[in-house]
């Protein structure tokens, strides 16, 4: 029987056909993979050692309560700085190439985790922080990079690689900086006899990151393909800027020359757009997101080791540096493993909007487990039932983190195109950038406030809630499908 075949006539059988995935380009795929290691392992290495590396320089003065305080400082300097530069940083890979951005963003995190370990004052440990946040463009530019190499039907499955970078940062940076903090004291037999480490006892396990990331950065000198078409070189963009008049001060275009461009843009997929153009609704809807994800994550990465090392009777769990640094790579293993095994089918089952929903309301349980591991520890020391509750509580942490590749989709398809990319990517990071500097400092200040006052115990906790809720609120926004182009 012949059926009637019309213009309205739908062609199921097209529509129903599914694009076969298109292979990764393991090779280029792998160096991003292991330059990005560079930044969790810098970032997460401080984590178990913090609370001792700040009782040691004495900004306290013997206050314990005072600890959590200098600890969230810390953590939050390389968010702020890196909030000053990295759109501008993330701008500038959009015309001079990604591969020289992250070069200089390789080589702040090189030379600050060296300058860290020879600071003996907290100062000397506020500008070594402040060096990493400024010179480190690596993030936006290693994103627009990803997508750059990719297509619709393997994104999805290239950020549920993506995190083995971050996971595995997240699992050696706390080993590290529990296992190698004070070696001439741990290992006297073996570094016993090393005056200079004698001297500066948080060297070796800052070295270890510094050198690291300095070998990707020849990696990434020689290997690295650039990715990004028609890129002008530092010298042209600066002449561009200074004698064409094409760029006001701030590194934009001006007025004049921005309806050009973006009559221009709408004929061209690769040429950026002025900053205006990326200031509309799906832009900013993905990027506050991205920020209130971030806001959570980096609250709990704060006050979680902070909570471990504080006295039971203080409200913590009272763990020493080495059990900490155990339970946080636990924590980044099981994560890194989980999303590479079932992120993209999950994804192509469920969907981001869903994935997502469902790793934000993780943060409930999360801040729920930590009165309740107080509790147990108080009424019957460190039992199993402390750990099953531990393991809950790195459970959460595990679905939280499958948010960060839902949200890194969402982001990449809310860029006006793809000579945006790394401009949308460094304006998402700017927001998330502030949060970042806000979340640690203001949640280890409660939590510090909560440990100081018995009638202030539950605020730290409240908090956390806070910030989760407006996470849930925030992710309404999020459409079901993925914006078109």
């Amino acid at each position: 029987m012949t059926h009637a075949v019309d213009e309205e006539t739908p062609l199921l059988h097209v529509q129903e056909q599914k694009r076969r995935r298109t292979p990764l380009p393991w090779r280029q795929f792998s160096i991003i993979l292991f330059l990005q290691l560079s930044e969790p392992l810098t970032s997460q290495l401080i984590s178990p050692l913090a609370p001792q590396l700040i009782r040691d320089i004495g900004v306290t003065r013997g206050d314990e309560t005072k600890v959590g305080f200098y600890v969230g400082l810390l953590h939050s300097l390389f968010f702020a700085t890196q909030a000053l530069t990295v759109f501008h940083w993330s701008r500038v890979s959009d015309h001079i190439g990604r591969k020289p951005v992250l070069l200089t963003g390789l080589f702040g995190l090189s030379l600050s985790m060296y300058c860290f370990g020879l600071s003996k004052t907290f100062v000397g440990l506020v500008l070594s922080r402040s060096i990493t946040g400024a010179l480190n463009g690596n993030i936006g530019a290693a994103k627009s990079m990803i997508v750059e190499i990719t297509d619709e039907t393997n994104l999805a499955q290239a950020y549920a690689y993506t995190p083995i970078a971050w996971s595995s940062g997240s699992t050696l940076g706390p080993l590290i900086g529990g296992f190698f903090v004070r070696p001439a004291d741990r290992f006297p037999n073996v570094f016993g006899h090393v005056k200079f480490l004698r001297e500066y006892p948080y060297f070796l396990a800052c070295a270890i990151p510094a050198t690291f990331t300095a070998i990707a950065w020849i990696v990434t000198s020689l290997f690295l393909r650039e990715t990004l078409p028609n890129s002008v070189s530092l010298r042209q963009l600066m002449q561009s800027k200074f004698c064409s008049r094409s760029f006001d001060k701030a590194g934009f275009e001006s007025p004049k020359s921005s309806t050009g461009m973006l009559t221009a843009g709408e004929n061209d997929e690769n040429k950026p757009l002025p900053l205006r153009a990326l200031l509309i609704p799906r832009v900013l809807i993905a990027a506050g997101n991205y920020a209130a994800l971030s806001t959570i994550d980096i609250a709990f990465r704060a006050v979680q080791p902070l909570f471990y090392a504080t006295p039971i009777e203080l409200g913590g769990l009272g763990l020493d540096p080495p059990q900490i640094g155990n339970i946080l790579a636990a924590y980044g293993t099981l994560s890194g493993l989980f999303q590479m095994f079932f992120f993209a089918s999950l994804h192509d089952r469920f969907g981001s909007k869903a994935i997502y929903t469902v790793a934000v309301l993780c943060g409930i349980p999360f801040v729920l487990t930590c009165p309740v591991i107080n509790a147990l520890a108080r009424a019957y020391g460190l039992n199993w039932a402390v750990w099953c509750v531990i393991g809950v509580q790195i459970a959460c942490c595990v679905l939280l983190n499958l948010g960060f590749s839902c949200i890194l989709i969402y982001i990449a398809a809310a860029s006006p195109n793809r000579g945006c990319l790394g401009a949308t990517n460094g304006l998402a990071q700017v927001l998330v950038s502030i949060m970042r500097s806000i979340g640690p400092a203001s949640a280890t200040s409660i939590f510090s406030l909560s440990i100081e006052t018995p009638s202030h115990a539950w605020f730290v906790y409240y908090y956390l809630l806070v910030i989760v809720v407006i996470g849930i609120g925030v992710s309404l926004l999020l459409p079901r499908r993925l914006w078109g182009k």
